[in-house]
């Protein structure tokens, strides 16, 4: 693979270049003869407005526009967050993309979370809050949200984050611009392995996750989702803090996923959240049970190879956070993990070995075998 690519527009000489006053000057005076010449054959590369991507995007503004319908929803859910919730509105408000809805959906807050929302709802017509009758819980009220948005396209974003003003920007364009994409993912670093948006089938993100670097770890904020699709899905689970998890599993074995540049918001962490809780601690636990169902599902895109592989990962991924539980003397916490791991003797003994995970495991290549270059794909 070659990966030193020349510049188009670099200028290149077959004689060697002697720097000096005379040398210089000339260069200059070439330079500007051929500009003079070629003024108006010149070309600059297209700013990320005039790019492709955004172009679909301004078009699929327009057209959502006519149906009275934002591009995208941003979907709030909030439980007694008056601490956060008006910075993180603020949050997305800034953003540079506009064409959207926030939806704050309450799930019967007790504090002033709702009146700092309506105070929102107020001022800027791009808002609606909807305060539920009864609550929820989490992952069925962020249900109930994707039913109430109205746009094609929508992003849950937490009452405590906070979003970057490009989030929106580097998130929609491209998922308008891959209509065979359900879902896009956005992870706190970049993907390796490629550039991306990268376009994954079934198959490549589950070679992502078991065989490469990962790709299922982020929670629902680090989502994009097709509306209708999401909703054929049946949305997530609910299984607690695991419920995003197990979602990923399901889904991504099912549904094309786009992957998106990373870093676009910041995870407040704080104790008030369920996921620091005991409760939370437990219910992580049976991660590895669901992981071992799914490679186990008729819906695994892995072959017979890979699905072996993958619970080597696995296997080698349970063994580690046992080994940390007992050298911190959670010997209780050890045994409970292990009981929830839905693992038997047997299956530790044949896949406990050293995991063959790759930078490259759930990268496109394209017919030539090189990296599938974001704006040369299929036109975009």
């Amino acid at each position: 693979m070659n990966v030193a690519r020349q510049h188009p527009h670099s200028f290149t000489s077959s004689t060697p270049f002697r720097i000096g006053p005379t040398s210089i000057l000339l260069s200059f005076r070439q330079w500007k003869s051929l500009a003079a010449r070629k003024r108006t054959c010149v070309k600059f590369p297209p700013t990320p407005e005039q790019s492709p991507i955004h172009q679909r995007a301004r078009l699929s503004s327009g057209t959502a526009a006519m149906r009275g319908e934002p591009v995208v929803s941003v979907l709030m859910t909030a439980y007694n967050r008056e601490k956060y919730i008006g910075d993180s509105i603020e949050s997305v408000l800034d953003q540079r993309f506009t064409d959207f809805e926030l939806l704050i959906v309450d799930d019967g807050s007790t504090d002033g979370t709702v009146d700092i929302a309506r105070d929102y709802e107020r001022k800027d017509d791009r808002i609606k809050v909807s305060v539920n009758e009864r609550n929820l819980g989490d992952y069925a009220n962020r249900n109930h949200a994707a039913s109430l948005a109205r746009a094609a396209l929508f992003k849950y974003h937490d009452s405590d984050d906070l979003m970057y003003a490009h989030c929106l920007e580097a998130m929609v364009p491209p998922m308008i611009a891959e209509p065979r994409a359900a879902i896009g993912i956005s992870l706190s670093k970049a993907f390796l392995g490629g550039p991306s948006p990268m376009l994954l089938t079934p198959h490549l993100s589950y070679q992502r996750e078991f065989l490469g670097q990962g790709m299922f770890m982020g929670g629902p904020a680090c989502g994009i989702f097709r509306r209708d699709q999401f909703l054929e899905l049946g949305g997530f689970p609910l299984r607690g803090v695991l419920s995003d998890f197990v979602f990923w599993l399901s889904a991504c074995a099912r549904v094309n996923v786009l992957t998106l540049p990373g870093d676009l918001f910041w995870y407040r962490v704080h104790p008030g959240q369920e996921a620091q809780s005991a409760v939370a601690a437990e219910q992580y636990t049976f991660a590895t049970a669901e992981e071992w169902k799914a490679l186990q599902s008729p819906y695994c895109p892995l072959d017979d190879a890979e699905r072996e592989r993958a619970k080597r990962t696995v296997v080698a991924k349970f063994a580690k956070a046992v080994a940390a539980d007992i050298r911190a003397g959670r010997f209780k916490f050890a045994a409970t993990r292990y009981r929830n791991s839905g693992l038997s003797p047997a299956d530790i003994a044949k896949y406990l070995r050293r995991p063959r995970r790759g930078l490259f495991p759930g990268t496109p290549l394209g017919e030539d075998g090189e990296f599938i270059i974001p704006g040369q794909r299929d036109g975009v």
